[in-house]
């Protein structure tokens, strides 16, 4: 088992930057399946049966177990469930299930020492374990703050104690959106807050000599999840610390919105080495999380292989291997179109379609009106199609560019919204060249080649970066950082190739349809988000032949917009249910969905309850919370606006409130 570490990681808060090297973390023991140190990445999820119901709470752990989940976790809210996970514990190993129990608190610390003399881990949240939070701005001097630290040791000693004498494991699991008023009045809501709570409890356990400690830093907000966990890394290590990482997206969603959401945030961090074990918090049924992880988390199995086997080789000297973090990426703007201030771009490939017939275009964002004989656009309409080598027979959408290979593209005698894609060669040996936007393909390995040395520095290229490495993001990655060494500013598209063998099963057949669409969506958002979540990339370029056309344009806005880099729609910010939920969060969520999601922009959060509340949904709009038993109280961000709402009427009630302040739009 491992101990402490004293030096710091290369890459700042990785191992590497450049090849893929799993973070080695210290062992904590759950059970008889323990997390860190050269353990697999753990699979885990959520119970949302009432805790109270014991036989229900076990047939819906056995399903979770069946599909994959290695801890279970179950909400006890006061000491009368955490006494109860004892009778589900029992009923458990009755049927032959010995899968470590994790006892979910929140506010009621007389539960988690309850909680912590029958099951294998407690989750405590540092945000609401002593503290408490009013939205309240708190002043303190430095004898008072100190003060406030030894009332959170007081309280927090005694479970410690507990878990230390019945080896019970335990996640500090901090969430951005129930940070405390103490902190956020000293830190402010940024992800040096959310690492300083955690780590608070942290040195606390340290001081009393308890160490099987997991941590997390959960947030609906890729963008926060990912840097707070960074900065956790880094704060760890640099106070000699390597406890194992708990990953998750806290109130993902459901659907595309919610694979994609989540794989932006835990697929980024996965690539950089770091994770333990992932839970996927999706609102759906608890047992459909486990197969979404498995899948996120099975793409680094290989790749841990490949990199144990071989060096990556690095064909520049300028690479960033020794930088000590990603830095995001400046571009220029391009033809008023592509790069700087403009939001990323989409490309989509149309070169297999039927390009006699304008009605191809519905699935990329153009509907034809043949009366009209005009294209209606929507909010999620491309911005370029590739197509290849094959010329349309019928007009393209006048703000639609068009992509053809260089040698095609030489003959179209009307080049207006016509653009080239070249190869690095055939761009440096182009007699003719497009005036305004050359887009030229290229990958990190070309990088000191002669061709990329000769590379005219030509204000109108754009860059297409490919990778075919196991570990493409960070290949992909380097080539940003040569870009910024070499003082240069082009837009980059990030495109990535994704052959329907990649969605194959053990046996090489294609699993069943819904499958491979999911794997694309994981896969995409985290190879892509990687980037854009660092600033890197004018546009993103999903190339996936077995996939509809559709399902590929659908999938580039929902990483565009779980970036935080392009908005398109509404963002539904929706917990995964839980034994505290008060209504049905899959039913409601798709209710208030079918009402709202024409509202560009709008960010709305739906929570079973006050512990996934005003809190949780920090950045959300409005909200729609559960009160009590038929009763919602709906938020304009942090503020209450009506109470005890009847769930009959909280729906119409919401849409009142978003038409009152002017951010409602009628439907087509």
């Amino acid at each position: 088992m491992d101990t402490k570490i004293g030096n710091s990681l290369p890459g700042g808060y990785c191992n590497s930057l450049t090849e893929y090297s799993r973070w080695h973390t210290r062992e904590v023991p759950i059970g008889y399946i323990p997390m860190g140190g050269d353990n697999p990445i753990r699979i885990q999820s959520m119970t949302t049966v009432d805790t109270m119901d014991t036989i229900g709470s076990v047939e819906q752990t056995i399903r979770m177990v069946d599909a994959g989940c290695e801890y279970v976790r179950i909400t006890a809210p006061s000491i009368k469930e955490a006494n109860n996970l004892g009778e589900i514990k029992k009923e458990l190993r009755k049927r032959g299930y010995d899968v470590p129990l994790v006892a979910d608190i929140h506010f009621t610390p007389n539960a988690a020492e309850v909680a912590a003399r029958i099951v294998e881990k407690v989750r405590i949240n540092p945000g609401n374990y002593a503290d408490k939070k009013k939205f309240d701005q708190l002043n303190y001097t430095a004898s008072a703050y100190q003060s406030e630290l030894e009332r959170i040791y007081t309280k927090f000693a005694p479970l410690v104690k507990i878990c230390k004498e019945y080896g019970t494991a335990m996640r500090i699991g901090t969430n951005h959106g129930s940070l405390s008023d103490r902190i956020m009045s000293h830190y402010g809501d940024t992800p040096e807050g959310m690492v300083e709570s955690a780590m608070e409890f942290i040195r606390i356990c340290e001081d009393l000599d308890y160490h099987r400690i997991v941590v997390s830093m959960k947030s609906s907000n890729p963008q926060v999840m990912v840097r707070a966990y960074r900065l956790l890394v880094e704060t760890m290590v640099a106070e000699g610390m390597n406890y194992p990482l708990h990953l998750g997206v806290t109130e993902a969603g459901d659907g595309e919105d919610g694979r994609i959401k989540s794989a932006v945030g835990i697929g980024t961090l996965l690539e950089d080495g770091l994770g333990d074990t992932v839970r996927v918090s999706l609102t759906e049924e608890p047992e459909l999380e486990a197969p979404v992880a498995i899948a996120l988390v099975n793409r680094y199995k290989a790749r841990q292989e490949i990199y144990a086997r071989k060096a990556t080789n690095l064909p520049s000297e300028r690479s960033p291997a020794n930088a000590s973090k990603p830095v995001g990426y400046a571009s220029r703007e391009v033809n008023v179109f592509i790069g700087g201030a403009q939001v990323p771009r989409v490309v989509v490939d149309i070169s297999q379609k039927n390009l006699k017939d304008p009605h191809i275009l519905t699935d990329v964002g153009y509907k034809y009106d043949p009366w009209l004989d005009k294209y209606h656009m929507g909010e999620q309409s491309v911005d370029f199609v590739y197509l290849g080598d094959a010329l349309p027979s019928f007009a393209m959408p006048g703000n639609l560019k068009q992509l053809y290979d260089y040698t095609t593209w030489l003959d179209i005698k009307d080049k207006t919204n016509i653009h080239p894609l070249f190869s690095l060669n055939q761009f440096v040996e182009a007699d003719e060249r497009d005036p305004n936007l050359n887009l030229v393909r290229v990958r990190y390995t070309d990088v000191g080649t002669p061709a990329f040395e000769a590379l005219p520095l030509d204000q109108t290229i754009v860059f297409v970066v490919e990778t075919d490495e196991p570990h493409g993001m960070a290949d992909q990655r380097q080539f940003f950082g040569v870009l910024s060494d070499l003082g240069l500013d082009n837009p980059v598209i990030i495109r990535r190739h994704y052959p329907a063998t990649e969605f194959a099963g053990p046996a090489g057949n294609l699993m069943d349809p819904e499958e491979p669409l999911s794997k694309l969506q994981l896969y995409a958002a985290t190879d892509m988000g990687g980037l854009l979540v660092d600033g890197m990339g004018s546009g993103i370029w999903i190339d996936s032949p077995a996939t509809p056309t559709d399902k590929l344009v659908s999938a580039s806005f929902g990483i565009l917009q779980a970036t935080r880099s392009r908005i398109s729609k509404t963002e539904y910010i929706s917990c995964p249910s839980c034994g505290r939920t008060l209504f049905d969060l899959q039913e409601t969520t798709q209710m208030i969905r079918g009402r709202t999601n024409h509202l560009k922009g709008l960010k709305i959060g739906i929570m079973g309850c006050i512990v996934n509340g005003p809190g949780e949904m920090a950045d959300a709009d409005y909200g729609y919370v559960g009160a009590g038993p038929g009763k919602i109280t709906l938020y304009r961000g942090k503020e209450v606006v009506k109470r005890n709402v009847s769930t009959a009427n909280a729906l119409d009630e919401l849409i009142e409130i978003i038409k009152e302040d002017g951010r409602w739009i009628d439907p087509e």
